[in-house]
């Protein structure tokens, strides 16, 4: 057994469906843990282990921890549709596969209550899904990775493909509209109304670009495109030019002396930013696997091991025989109108707590890893 399959088996059995391990800011907090999309990232990563090493330990792990979290009449424990929270969205991903192999008809029924979220959540003018009920107008690169996947895989599973184009229009929306011809990156956030007080009035874009965020959409371009089938050559075309352009784009932002990219991507070197593990880990995945699935030009795969190796030594260490992986930004967000200190400012972004272990940065770190494992690279892992 190799250092990360060692880290995840810690992480297992130290962990619990009411206190997992990974979920930093429910244990800080000190709240009883509902159906979230933290947990979610560990799952879609324990599935992918599976999916690819064959170790039945992943799934059935993954199995009892979601059974814990859905009801025989596919409510979800802690789960609340009027919130309009895209991030619940996020572990429904798995259903899919936990109903197809367990048969249990709750699953099913839980996946059909998700999507009846996707079906009734507010929009902005454009079409493009609100972040939450309390962001309203809001769009966040972040939730193109939180609910897009899933909305894609419900639409090709169940409905034959026939969301797919209010699909793409999102992504399209979220080009024109969030995209930074000065950085070539994208903003954080965007509000259509233009009116909240984070928003540019001329352009309702926040003022930064943020990594992770960054991450997110990322992986959200090779994940979504990976889920519609042969057939919908335009949407393919729209998610391949999109995904390409972002690659070369960041390219200039993987700092030459870490290999990993930073917190606030575009001011490198700049005094309190850091090397930053979750967006990196997506990013790399993000080149991986977009390689992988010929999205990407071959070229980019080595790209993503490279960013993969430097996460890996600077921030996986061991400490009384346990592994940890640092360097992980624990949350960050924009506003809302009663918290202000979330305005998108260089500042607000380097005053987030840093912390190990959180899923938010090992999931994509674990993805990146089964990637690996599928190009023939494992043995870059000890």
């Amino acid at each position: 057994m190799n250092v990360i399959e060692r880290y995840v088996e810690r992480m297992m059995a130290e962990s619990t469906p009411d206190r997992p391990l990974w979920n930093i800011e429910k244990i800080k907090e000190g709240k009883v843990n509902g159906w979230n999309y933290i947990d979610g990232c560990m799952m879609i990563a324990l599935l992918n282990l599976h999916r690819i090493t064959g170790e039945e330990r992943y799934y059935t792990f993954a199995e009892n921890f979601l059974d814990h979290y859905v009801f025989e009449d596919g409510s979800l424990r802690g789960f609340k549709e009027e919130d309009y929270n895209l991030d619940n969205i996020c572990e429904g991903r798995v259903l899919f596969d936990v109903y197809r192999m367990s048969g249990k008809e709750k699953y099913r029924k839980a996946i059909e209550r998700l999507y009846g979220q996707i079906q009734r959540q507010p929009r902005t003018h454009e079409g493009n899904f609100w972040h939450k009920a309390i962001y309203p107008n809001q769009v966040w690169l972040d939730g193109l990775y939180m609910a897009q996947v899933f909305y894609a895989r419900y639409t090709m599973e169940m409905e034959n493909g026939a969301h797919v184009e209010d699909i793409r229009r999102q992504f399209r929306t979220v080009r024109e509209r969030m995209y930074d011809p000065a950085t070539g990156l994208y903003r954080h956030g965007y509000d259509a109304g233009k009116t909240v007080f984070w928003a540019d009035p001329e352009t309702g874009c926040s003022k930064n670009p943020w990594l992770r965020s960054l991450g997110w959409f990322s992986a959200a371009l090779i994940d979504v495109t990976a889920e519609i089938a042969q057939g919908h050559e335009d949407f393919r075309a729209d998610m391949t030019a999109i995904a390409q352009e972002l690659a070369k784009n960041l390219l200039p932002y993987i700092d030459e002396g870490t290999s990993m990219l930073w917190q606030v991507p575009n001011q490198v070197g700049r005094e309190g930013n850091y090397p930053e593990t979750s967006g990196s880990a997506m990013i790399a995945y993000f080149y991986l696997k977009g390689a992988r699935l010929g999205m990407l030009d071959a070229s980019y795969a080595e790209v993503g091991a490279r960013i993969f190796r430097a996460i890996c030594d600077r921030y996986l260490s061991e400490t009384d025989g346990k592994l940890n992986l640092g360097g992980i930004c624990l949350v960050a967000g924009l506003g809302p109108e009663n918290n202000r200190r979330r305005d998108g400012s260089y500042e607000y972004y380097i005053s987030e707590p840093i912390v190990e272990n959180d899923a938010k940065g090992l999931a994509p770190f674990l993805m990146c890893y089964t990637e690996l494992l599928l190009g023939g690279k494992g043995d870059l892992i000890g």
